[in-house]
């Protein structure tokens, strides 16, 4: 049986003027969950939040207990959630084109799985390092991929909040799933680029890796990423493994 605490926090940012990210922080389902919307007016806004009601609502029960089960469940979620975005924006002209990225994290006996679309992104704090367990679906990932960009140029470049892959967008949609092994004191980091355009990953870990407690954690990078100039909504989803097995 697995145990984790968990919390989540969000803030606006000093750029924009309304939040566009949404986020599910469920302890007692083994659950987190992150989406940073687009679209334009409050578009951005609504199509996260359907993610976010869409995860809840079907993992409202908690996760089976094998993987491969819960697998089926997390692709299961995004397609209904992607499904949910396109009706609404068919049907109301308000909504037209937006979409979301979409984390999501489900833990399940001494495991975790991982659904994800966008640029938003997980990572897996463990031992005092920090590993980015997700691929950003972006143009400018892929220039990294090709070797055409360093990952330092890429967080400047001026594409690189253009991205290729996000729910809403299309009537079908690619999943990454990604599956591990939960160990007792692994940190799970979800957080949307308002974090990782502004923060980097060596101060990510260092903040992971101090004394605070979990909450004060995300607050603490929240903050760094407003101190850094807050150019985006920024939102960070932490989960701690307490027991596992």
């Amino acid at each position: 049986m697995i145990r984790i605490e968990s919390c989540g926090r969000t803030d606006v940012g000093l750029r924009r003027s309304n939040n566009e990210d949404a986020f599910v922080s469920a302890p007692e389902l083994g659950l987190l969950a992150l989406a940073d919307g687009m679209g334009g007016a409050a578009s951005g806004e609504v199509a996260s939040g359907i993610f976010a009601d869409t995860v809840r609502e079907l993992l409202s029960a908690g996760a089976p207990s094998a993987v491969e089960e819960t697998e089926v469940l997390v692709r299961k979620t995004f397609l209904l959630a992607n499904r949910r975005i396109r009706e609404l924006s068919a049907r109301a002209p308000e909504h037209k084109d937006m979409g979301c990225t979409g984390e999501m994290v489900v833990f399940t006996d001494d495991r975790y799985v991982v659904g994800h679309v966008g640029d938003s992104r997980v990572y897996l704090f463990r031992g005092g390092r920090l590993r980015q367990v997700t691929r950003d679906h972006s143009l400018v990932q892929e220039q990294v991929d090709r070797g055409f960009l360093t990952p330092e140029q890429a967080r400047a470049h001026p594409f690189r909040h253009v991205i290729l892959r996000a729910l809403g967008v299309e009537e079908g949609l690619d999943v990454d799933l990604v599956s591990g092994e939960a160990r007792p004191d692994d940190l799970i980091l979800l957080c949307s680029d308002g974090l990782t355009d502004m923060v980097g990953d060596p101060i990510i870990e260092e903040r992971l890796g101090s004394d605070l407690s979990l909450g004060e954690k995300a607050d603490r990078l929240v903050r760094d990423a407003c101190d850094a100039g807050g150019l985006d909504n920024v939102t960070v989803v932490l989960g701690r493994v307490l027991q596992a097995g």
